[in-house]
């Protein structure tokens, strides 16, 4: 499995520290759609046991990363066509709140963070940078809001859909329109339009989610929900 071992032999919080490598291991797509998470097998590479490791899975699977097959185990998770535009409906119903909810409360210093963010995604070359930039981009906007349920659904969903926004990203326009749409969005954020600001992020959201559809692998597409 790709991702960086940690010895957590001797940390009190070792099924945290197991549950955020695998997480982002999964969602940045270094662990497949499919690969089974032997439970053995990670105990050794974290040196620690496997009580750890089959709590930090059992959370796994309560965000839908994983999932469970019988004679198989723990597997990542996929999503179907359907199964990935829900979660971009989803999205485009609370994020566009938040953001609303988020503007008057913004700091000078969040909004300069926020242009940060956004200045670095539209120049990093590497494709590999992304998806984290685009997604904290996203979550320093959201950060002022109140709406800390909503705020908590919405991190869960992209957790979903991420590691294909990212190969969206590579394979289509995405990238350009992404980074148009993003500076449209912090504009109306820095004049303190909150409607004009979820209006942007809704259609931002519905967009991406075309996009994705568009370029959605094949072997997801036809999956049985």
């Amino acid at each position: 499995m790709k991702f960086p071992a940690v010895d957590v032999s001797k940390t009190a919080s070792a099924s945290t520290i197991v549950f955020d490598v695998l997480r982002k291991a999964i969602i940045e797509g270094k662990i497949p759609e499919g690969a089974p998470l032997r439970q053995d097998e990670i105990a050794n590479m974290f040196n620690t046991s496997r009580i750890p490791v089959r709590e930090a899975i059992s959370r796994l699977e309560e965000q839908g990363l994983i999932k469970t097959k019988r004679y198989k185990g723990a597997v990542v998770a996929g999503l179907s066509a359907d199964e990935a535009a829900e979660v971009f409906d989803l999205r485009a119903l609370l994020e566009p709140e938040i953001i609303r909810d988020a503007v008057p409360r913004m700091s000078r210093e969040c909004l300069i963070d926020a242009r940060k963010h956004c200045t670095a995604f539209s120049q990093s070359p590497n494709p590999m940078e992304w998806g984290d930039l685009n997604r904290v981009f996203h979550k320093t906007l959201y950060g002022p809001s109140t709406l800390n349920y909503f705020k908590d659904v919405a991190d869960n969903a992209m957790d979903r859909v991420e590691r294909y926004i990212r190969a969206q990203l590579v394979i289509s326009d995405g990238m350009e329109r992404a980074d148009s749409e993003h500076l449209a969005i912090l504009v109306a954020c820095e004049e303190g339009d909150a409607d004009r600001a979820s209006l942007l992020l809704r259609d931002h959201i519905n967009g991406a989610k075309h996009s994705l559809l568009e370029h959605f692998p094949t072997p997801a597409r036809h999956k049985k929900r």
